[in-house]
C-alpha cells in the first residue's frame, strides 16, 4: 500500500526539479545565483507594488515603500558584487561610496554649488545633517551597475574612458530620478531650471560626483552581466513607472532614450566581446 505513495512523492519531486531547472539555467545565463535571483525578484516586485501601496494605503506609504525598493535593490547589487569581490574590497567600496555620496549631497544642499540651490524636505527619514540617509544608499545601489555599463563599453576598470562612461551611465538614471523626487516632494529647487524645473548644471554635479567616487573606489572588475540586468530593469521599471503611473511623460521619455541607449550599447558590446566563460575580461591599462 505504501509503494504508490512513494511513487507519487517521487514523481512530484521530479516535476518540481524539471520546473526549477529552466529557472536555474536562466539565472545562470544572467550570471545570477539563486540568492541574487531571489533578491532581484523581490526588488522588482517592490517596484511594481509601490503604486499599489499608494493607492490602497495612501500617501503615508510613500516613504517606507520607496525606501524598501532602494534597500532591496542595494542588497541585490551587493550580493552580485560579493560573487566576485572579496569581503574587504566590498566593505571598502561600500564605505567610500556611502560616506562620499553623503558628503557630496550635504555640500551640495548647503552651498548650492554642486547641484544648484535645492532643499530636502522631511519626506524621507532618518536624516543626517539634513540629508536623508536613503540618498547615499541610492548612490550605492546604482554606481556598480554604472560600472558594469562602463566595463562593457570600454573593457576597462580604470582610466579616463572608464571613469567618464561610469559617470555618464550613472547620471542617465537621474533623468528619471530627480523629476520623480521633485514630484513626490522629497526635495525642491526653489529657482527651478531648464529640465522639468531642475537646473541643467545639476547633471554636471552628478557626473562630477560619480566620477570622483569611482576614482576613489578604483573598483575591481565587476560581474558585468548580472549588473547589466539590474541596470536594464531599472531603465524598464522607471520608464513604465514615470510614463504611466506617475504622470511624468517628459522625464520618462528622456530617461528612456538616454539610459536606454547606454544599456543597448553595453549589451551589444558585451555580446560581441564576451567569451563562453562569462563576463568581459577588462584591461586595467
Amino acid at each position: 500500500m505504501t509503494m504508490p505513495a512513494r511513487t507519487t512523492v517521487s514523481a512530484s519531486a521530479n516535476d518540481r526539479a524539471k520546473l526549477a531547472s529552466p529557472v536555474r539555467e536562466r539565472l545562470q545565463s544572467w550570471g545570477l545565483s539563486p540568492l541574487t535571483g531571489a533578491l532581484l525578484l523581490a526588488w522588482a516586485s517592490s517596484m511594481v507594488l509601490l503604486p499599489i501601496f499608494l493607492w490602497t494605503v495612501g500617501p503615508a506609504a510613500l516613504p517606507w515603500s520607496a525606501s524598501m525598493t532602494v534597500i532591496l535593490q542595494l542588497l541585490c547589487v551587493l550580493a552580485v558584487l560579493r560573487q566576485s569581490w572579496q569581503p574587504l574590497d566590498l566593505t571598502r567600496a561600500t564605505l567610500i561610496v556611502f560616506a562620499g555620496a553623503w558628503l557630496i549631497e550635504w555640500a551640495g544642499s548647503k552651498t548650492g554649488v554642486i547641484f544648484g540651490t535645492y532643499d530636502y524636505t522631511n519626506l524621507f527619514r532618518p536624516q543626517l545633517a539634513g540629508v536623508p540617509l536613503i540618498v547615499p544608499l541610492a548612490w550605492l545601489m546604482m554606481l556598480p551597475p554604472a560600472w558594469a555599463v562602463s566595463q562593457a563599453l570600454t573593457r576597462r576598470t580604470a582610466g579616463v574612458a572608464f571613469l567618464l562612461a561610469s559617470a555618464v551611465a550613472f547620471t542617465a538614471w537621474d533623468l528619471f530620478l530627480d523629476p520623480q523626487m521633485v514630484a513626490w516632494g522629497a526635495w525642491v529647487w526653489p529657482d527651478g531650471g531648464g529640465y522639468f524645473d531642475i537646473p541643467w548644471h545639476n547633471f554636471a554635479g552628478w557626473i562630477a560626483g560619480a566620477l570622483l567616487l569611482t576614482a576613489l573606489v578604483r573598483p575591481r572588475a565587476v560581474p558585468v552581466r548580472p549588473l547589466l540586468v539590474v541596470y536594464s530593469l531599472t531603465w524598464a521599471l522607471q520608464s513604465i513607472g514615470l510614463g504611466f503611473f506617475w504622470q511624468l511623460p517628459g522625464p520618462a521619455l528622456c530617461g528612456f532614450l538616454v539610459m536606454g541607449a547606454l544599456m543597448i550599447a553595453a549589451w551589444l558590446s558585451l555580446h560581441r566581446t564576451s567569451r563562453a566563460a562569462g563576463d568581459v575580461a577588462p584591461d586595467r591599462t
